[in-house]
């Protein structure tokens, strides 16, 4: 790979920005300056310095964003601002939000470049585990939680996949579920009568939301946090959970709702 390119990739700059860091000497290739933007280096060997400190080549970025309230989810939106909006100053190339919460839904959104990742933690069949904390119009009674936790009707597409309810305090509970139809919860809720006054989305994959994000802000993941996920998204995790083994072999073809096709919310 040529530096010019590596360090952009690196999200440092245009290919203009960074050559202009080079005919500076604040790069090292293996602790010698660089001598032009051209020279080839390999990007998983050669250790490749700026004003001394190390780039560790990372060909994808991944954002964690606490969505705020009023925000779509999208690249683009002609009346509303979107989440990348939020993170204009990251400085990443070609990030879209991986699946989508409802403009008045907030809580954890996974944002990154890597569409091979993002394809595998959307796909219906590796039933990736997604909870909510829920603020309910009033509280559920056993019956709601045991209709939940074995599949519900909210429309053409036959029962939802087996939930798991926590109830937290009543009118309060954390649902997980491991399917993305369209306002899947509040679908949900409305089929066991009742209502979402508020919906957050704590845990995507194996990912915990990061409670010391305010709405709006964003961080990197750390290194294990990118290893959860991927995990996450390995064909083994095709095995639903215990709460969700049984009816799924029937549902599978039936409930072929995969995110990267449809526009999804919660």
């Amino acid at each position: 790979m040529r530096l010019d390119k590596f360090l952009s990739e690196m999200n440092l700059g245009t290919r203009s920005q960074v050559k202009k860091l080079i005919r500076q000497n604040m790069v090292t290739v293996n602790g010698i300056p660089a001598q032009n933007a051209e020279m080839k280096i390999d990007e998983l060997t050669d250790r490749v310095c700026l004003r001394g400190n190390w780039l560790p080549y990372r060909r994808y970025a991944y954002y964690m964003l606490n969505k705020p309230e009023g925000v779509v989810s999208a690249t683009r939106d002609n009346t509303s601002r979107t989440v990348i909006s939020l993170l204009e100053g990251c400085g990443a190339k070609d990030i879209f939000p991986v699946g989508r919460l409802d403009k008045d839904t907030t809580g954890l959104l996974l944002l990154t470049n890597d569409g091979e990742l993002a394809h595998r933690l959307l796909s219906p069949k590796k039933h990736v585990d997604k909870t909510y904390e829920v603020m309910l119009e009033h509280p559920l009674d056993r019956e709601d939680i045991r209709r939940l936790e074995s599949g519900v009707s909210i429309g053409g597409e036959g029962l939802t996949l087996p939930a798991r309810v926590e109830v937290l305090k009543p009118g309060q509970i954390r649902l997980t579920i491991q399917e993305g139809r369209f306002h899947q919860v509040k679908r949900m809720m409305l089929a066991v009568g009742n209502g979402v006054r508020s919906l957050k989305r704590v845990s995507f994959g194996g990912l915990e939301l990061d409670e010391g994000l305010a709405p709006g802000e964003y961080r990197e993941l750390t290194e294990e946090e990118i290893r959860v996920l991927t995990a996450g998204a390995q064909p083994e995790s095709e095995k639903p959970g215990d709460f969700c083994k049984k009816k799924i072999a029937a549902q599978d073809e039936e409930n072929d709702t995969d995110e990267t096709r449809n526009v999804t919310g919660y």
